[in-house]
């Protein structure tokens, strides 16, 4: 009885979790409110057990996902030197599934590859819904749209119009249709996910936000190093090296969005190389935050607070541009920089550890995959500050647990038993 007991809330535990992974995926394409919702439940049924502790143990005991709440750590520990406390609550409160998630991930649940396959395909469909969404949009409205180009503008995306984030989440289902071409055994299969990733390429250069762009080639060219240092096919990484030539070549051929975006792009830069602010410019307050990120390093080497980062940057907006916008001030784009201001050098330190961690990870025989998805992530987090905002926090902390929970070969912690 006791055995068919446990067996049954075992059963239950993984299809409650099976259900709420589902709700989370769905609420992130409708709400911040009820993305929050949904994470709790899945945290809850994750955590609530007679097993708690042995749960902790083993996420203590794996340097993945303990490493990851560092990154809610260091800007928590900051509040003891913060002196906008109200700020530095808002910080944490965003970073919450920096800690949760990877307590959660840890735990002895577990899916079977069929629900796994169901989820990855799952996801692929609401990112293809996504880029619909914005692609019928742009076909209603496509010559204001060019225009809108042209002044910094982008297609009307998903995750509340958040072009950045949902662009790299484009990448990222690149990057899993490549593993699901690798782990499918049907033809056809093979067919519709490589038609499938050919949309997301396209889609990716219609739209043209750089994170998406620079991740997509960036795991193309490391996708290219693999085939031909590892896997020895020359035939196909001359393929696959032609395509990243070729590529932005067609798309400034064929692509209006994507010319204009480039033209715009080098319009801006030119302001950014004399040094002279162009109010409304992307790349010019992008450069500025990141000036102003450095003096806040420079000025505070065991930094300021999580509450205090923008009080301390907005000294240095006052003194080299003193007629900047409002709208052109923002916090310095980059997380390095971020948690440089959160904990001084030592946060960069700390951050700069946490993003390699992952490269020495033993996962399994697809770990090019899982290369892929980190690299792409540490690069977005250079030059953009998506672990401050709530959809970005979510997404790279429930992405990378969740892939590791597929691909991790090491066997979990034996006190984590199935409940």
């Amino acid at each position: 009885m006791t055995a068919r007991k446990n067996r049954g809330i075992r059963d239950w535990r993984n299809n409650a979790v099976f259900g709420s992974v589902l709700l989370m995926m769905m609420a992130a394409a409708v709400s911040r409110g009820v993305l929050s919702v949904s994470l709790i439940l899945f945290v809850c049924i994750a955590l609530l057990h007679k097993n708690f502790f042995a749960q902790v143990k083993n996420f203590a005991a794996t340097p993945f996902l303990w490493s990851l709440s560092l990154l809610f750590f260091l800007p928590f520990v900051s509040g003891l030197w913060s002196d906008d406390l109200s700020k530095w609550s808002d910080v944490v409160r965003i970073k919450l599934p920096l800690l949760f998630l990877p307590l959660a991930f840890a735990g002895g649940w577990s899916l079977s590859k069929k629900r796994w396959l169901f989820l990855a395909l799952f996801f692929l469909a609401l990112v293809f819904c996504g880029c619909v969404w914005g692609l019928m949009d742009y076909a209603q409205n496509a010559a204001q749209i060019h225009e809108g180009y042209l002044r910094a503008k982008t297609l009307r995306s998903p995750l509340e119009n958040d072009h950045v984030r949902f662009s790299w989440l484009v990448s990222v289902a690149v990057i899993l249709c490549f593993l699901l071409v690798e782990t499918t055994q049907r033809n056809l299969q093979k067919i519709l996910l490589l038609i499938l990733c050919l949309f997301f390429v396209v889609y990716l250069h219609i739209l043209s936000a750089r994170t998406g762009i620079f991740s997509l080639y960036l795991f193309l060219a490391i996708y290219v190093a693999y085939t031909l240092l590892k896997m020895k096919r020359r035939k196909q990484s001359a393929m696959l090296l032609c395509t990243l030539f070729v590529l932005p070549i067609l798309a400034y051929v064929a692509l209006p969005t994507f010319k204009a975006r480039l033209r715009y792009n080098l319009y801006d830069l030119s302001f950014v190389q004399k040094a002279q602010y162009l109010p409304g410019s992307s790349d010019g307050a992008r450069t500025m935050s990141l000036k102003a990120g450095w003096q806040v390093l420079r000025e505070n080497p065991f930094g300021v607070g999580a509450g205090d980062v923008m009080h301390e940057a907005d000294k240095w907006y006052a003194a080299a541009v003193p007629n900047v916008l409002p709208t052109d001030k923002f916090y310095p784009s980059s997380e390095w920089f971020m948690y440089g201001a959160f904990a001084g050098w030592s946060g960069v330190l700390i951050f700069t550890l946490v993003m390699l961690v992952p490269f020495f990870v033993k996962v399994s025989e697809r770990k090019i995959y899982w290369i892929g998805f980190h690299a792409t992530a540490a690069f977005s987090f250079l030059f953009d500050m998506g672990l401050e905002v709530q959809y970005g926090v979510f997404l790279y902390a429930f992405l990378a647990c969740g892939l590791w929970k597929v691909l991790y070969v090491k066997r979990q912690t034996s006190d984590v038993r199935q409940e």
